[in-house]
């Protein structure tokens, strides 16, 4: 007796997949669930798929496939933004798995997905600058790359909004970044955004003969080594040797420290947080109004990540490798965050409902976190001032050339 396979079973198992993937992170999801959410058992899962890394790649090769195929048929910036926002509403899931999960898979499979990246914003920035030829190609490429990232922003809403709402607010955004100018002035940096020192010390071996730092010294170059570590490895990637040897001790010392290097993680993250929430919230404080407050918080926000971007990675990377207890709080409080800057976004621009104040949020953040990680683009001495300008207008403040923009042509 033949058994036939449905139609279209491949395609529903990596729906799934890459929801599951999305909602838990790779490392929280099984091949038996994955398989309990098509309806099948483990066994038939793996008749089409050896194991949860081929999943994750077809998951992803799948969204960046219909990407692609967008970007090729676009001729003008407005197909651009048509392509983008279609893609980010119809593979939800796309940007969380590119900015988290992808990681993990293979180095000759990173570094494809890197050069179809690539290869996708070299077709957007043909069609940009055909448009806009006065557009230097390095300005015209970090628009492109703002626009992709700003449409990312959708994949960590918790709730999916209404998808013809969603395109025609992301085709919007779309518009919006592609017409700005980078904005930039690197001989007068914006104080609000100059990158100053870090918010939590930089760890590094100690001199010989320096003397020892106190405990408390050492605990604060650990917690500023395990962020840079981990977000550069991932969080299982990394050894306590390699922690200990970050801040020129050895690896069991780690643990006259902390417990674990779960606990180094998760108060890691802690100490990273309070930094942004105490400079963030000080900044609305001090202003007078919403507006200023807005403007103000910006500012705040693209500062510290200027100069805390591997807390922001590792916030996007590992708050599924927390213990229960600790990934609560972490949710939680970039739920209160976000609520907190709808809110006021809205009190500034109150024809936005809350839908669309929430997508342009978790647009601003997803370009700010994208732009200061971004190579080679993070390595411009104006990024600071373009970040703020793009964000005002992704925000749609006052005063800039971010507000409602005319359909594209």
């Amino acid at each position: 007796m033949v058994v036939r396979r449905p139609p279209g079973r491949r395609a529903q198992i990596l729906a799934v997949a890459a929801d599951r993937f999305h909602r838990s992170g790779y490392h929280q999801v099984s091949m038996t669930e994955v398989a309990a959410g098509v309806g099948i058992t483990a066994p038939a899962l793996y008749r089409h798929f050896r194991g949860k890394p081929e999943l994750l790649d077809r998951a992803v090769r799948l969204g960046l496939d219909a990407l692609a195929c967008g970007l090729r048929g676009a001729r003008t910036t407005g197909d651009l933004g048509a392509a983008l926002a279609a893609v980010a509403v119809g593979h939800r899931p796309l940007g969380t798995l590119v900015q988290r999960d992808a990681r993990l898979l293979p180095p000759a499979r990173r570094a494809a997905l890197r050069r179809e990246l690539r290869a996708d914003v070299a077709l957007m920035t043909a069609v940009l600058r055909a448009g806009r030829p006065e557009l230097p190609l390095p300005d015209a490429e970090f628009l492109c790359w703002s626009a992709l990232s700003a449409c990312t922003g959708l994949s960590y809403q918790s709730v999916a909004p209404q998808p013809r709402r969603a395109e025609a607010v992301l085709r919007e955004l779309v518009a919006t970044v592609l017409a700005a100018s980078p904005g930039g002035a690197a001989a007068h940096p914006d104080p609000a955004v100059h990158p100053g020192p870090a918010a939590v010390p930089a760890a590094g071996p100690v001199a010989p003969g320096s003397p020892e730092p106190r405990p408390q010294a050492r605990r604060e170059e650990l917690l500023a080594a395990a962020v840079r570590l981990f977000h550069q490895r991932g969080f299982d990637n990394v050894s306590t040797d390699q922690l200990g040897a970050a801040v020129g001790i050895s690896g069991p010392s780690v643990y006259r420290h902390f417990d674990s290097k779960a606990q180094l993680l998760a108060a890691s993250l802690v100490r990273s947080r309070e930094g942004l929430w105490q400079e963030v919230d000080g900044a609305f404080a001090a202003a007078a109004g919403p507006e200023a407050a807005l403007a103000a918080g910006l500012g705040a926000y693209v500062g510290f990540a200027l100069r805390n971007g591997d807390y922001l990675g590792a916030m996007l990377s590992e708050t599924e490798r927390l213990a229960p207890p600790d990934r609560r709080v972490a949710v939680d409080f970039r739920r209160d965050f976000l609520r907190t800057w709808v809110g006021l976004l809205r009190r500034v621009r109150p024809e936005y409902d809350a839908v669309e104040a929430r997508i342009r949020v978790h647009a601003l953040f997803a370009l700010v976190n994208d732009g200061v990680r971004n190579r080679p683009h993070s390595a411009r001495p104006d990024l600071g001032n373009c970040l703020l300008h793009l964000g005002r207008a992704v925000l749609g403040l006052p005063g800039t050339d971010g507000g409602r923009v005319p359909a594209p042509r």
